[in-house]
């Protein structure tokens, strides 16, 4: 199994966003996915950012037309997904520190949380690509080896397992994680053209939205 993750937002209370989302995808051909989705933008995008290493949903090149159409175009390949999400007001307070949020932790144990989701599986390899983002108070080499740790747990003894840490303008599909992330912010913040965005993606959807520290509020997963 090949797993792509990307987010979007910063783990901060006191952000204008309301939430920090981590946003995944796995598909059983991603080199076609991959192939597909440079060939949509390369053909459809404005022809002054079409053949940039990466085109992120936020993109001020892009009109909502066109992220809408590209979402779509998305939703049409074969890609399942997973996602998880915190109200950042909501964040745990085993996640204080005197400088702020332990952030790098927070983000450590959310993809962790969310990889779980996948779990259990008869693959024998289990590999994962995430954008590389500010770590604040881990190293990247400590991220692996906690996120490998909690799913080595899960897995067979002799399954293989991958956490790479990629820049996104070298890996399509983490750029597709983007989009991904991109449409769900659009929609758990309130944005415009929100409901639009996750109307499209819902039958992608494997599971609920996996929401940490709810603080027995009501339970806002989504319902499939």
């Amino acid at each position: 199994m090949q797993i792509f993750l990307d987010e979007t937002g910063q783990i901060s209370k006191h952000k204008d966003s309301k939430y920090f989302i981590i946003g995944t995808f796995t598909t059983g051909d991603p080199r076609r996915v991959q192939k597909q989705f440079l060939g949509w933008r390369q053909k459809k995008f404005p022809r002054k950012i079409r053949y940039l290493s990466e085109v992120k949903f936020s993109d001020t090149g892009l009109d909502d037309t066109l992220r809408l159409k590209t979402m779509k175009f998305i939703s049409n390949l074969d890609v399942r997904i997973r996602y998880s999400f915190i109200k950042l007001n909501n964040i745990s307070s085993d996640y204080d520190s005197k400088d702020g949020i332990k952030a790098g932790h927070l983000y450590t144990d959310m993809v962790s949380k969310t990889l779980e989701s996948y779990l259990p599986i008869s693959d024998k390899s289990f590999r994962v690509f995430c954008d590389t983002r500010n770590l604040k108070g881990l190293t990247s080499s400590e991220f692996k080896s906690i996120v490998t740790s909690i799913i080595r747990s899960q897995l067979d003894p002799k399954s293989i397992i991958q956490i790479e840490r990629l820049d996104s303008t070298t890996n399509i599909n983490i750029q597709i994680a983007d989009w991904i992330c991109g449409a769900l912010d659009r929609y758990y913040n309130n944005k415009k053209f929100g409901n639009d965005f996750f109307a499209i993606l819902k039958n992608n959807l494997l599971g609920e939205g996996l929401e940490l520290f709810k603080k027995n509020r009501t339970n806002q997963k989504i319902q499939l």
